[in-house]
């Protein structure tokens, strides 16, 4: 076999092989795109795994596999905070700053997650159990709605009993996050992170595939 032949072989397994391990460059496979240095001052040691993602902390959620889909679906992510204090006990909170749009926020701070009382040998490995004050409401930002983010805090709990009032427990749009953190004595966070999605109709791969429309619903009007 003469030497440009040897060359084309290997250029054919080689592409055939990225092909069959999910990489295609000329399609321009996932790729996962650091937020922007504004919104990584946020990302202090805290790790926020979903399933497929693995860490989204500190990321856009990808436009590819149907990612943005999908992260509507999940179950509540694993949330490690490698530095805790094994005999101490952690409060974990999840808002969108962003409910209903990044420009209009008037329903800041949704509230998609608040838990007590989780032992910090368990924090450090990921298992949130505690007391669940607001069941785990997974990302669905409204369609042309722009990109929201999605903050997870860790706080140190002092020896007292949280919990949130029954104003609050209505609703979970505009929660007054300040005032419930003051009201504890909860200073500032022990870790933190937040990761950045948009509803998955605005992607520009399902725009394509729909002729540029945006389907909009009563259900998918009045996510967060």
């Amino acid at each position: 076999m003469g030497w440009t032949m040897r060359l084309a072989t290997a250029a054919l397994f080689l592409g055939l092989t990225l092909v069959v391990n999910g990489v295609d460059e000329e399609n321009n496979a996932c790729t996962y795109e650091a937020l922007p240095d504004n919104d990584a001052v946020l990302c202090k040691g805290l790790q926020v795994f979903y399933p497929e993602l693995g860490n989204i902390g500190c990321m856009f959620v990808p436009d590819c596999n149907n990612y943005r889909q999908k992260i509507t679906l999940w179950m509540e992510p694993i949330v490690k905070f490698p530095r805790a204090v094994e005999g101490a006990s952690y409060i974990l909170v999840m808002v969108d700053p962003d409910a209903p749009s990044r420009s209009s926020p008037k329903y800041r701070f949704w509230r998609h997650w608040l838990v007590t009382d989780i032992k910090g040998s368990d924090m450090k490995k990921g298992k949130i159990k505690g007391q669940e004050l607001t069941a785990y409401q997974a990302p669905s930002p409204p369609a042309e709605s722009g990109f929201h983010r999605y903050q997870f805090f860790v706080y140190l709990q002092p020896e007292k009993s949280i919990s949130l009032l029954p104003k609050e427990n209505k609703t979970r749009g505009s929660w007054n996050m300040d005032t419930f953190l003051n009201r504890f004595h909860l200073s500032e966070p022990e870790a933190s992170t937040q990761f950045v999605t948009q509803n998955y109709q605005d992607s520009p791969d399902f725009l394509a595939l729909s002729g540029g429309k945006t389907i909009e619903t009563k259900e998918n009007s009045k996510k967060r």
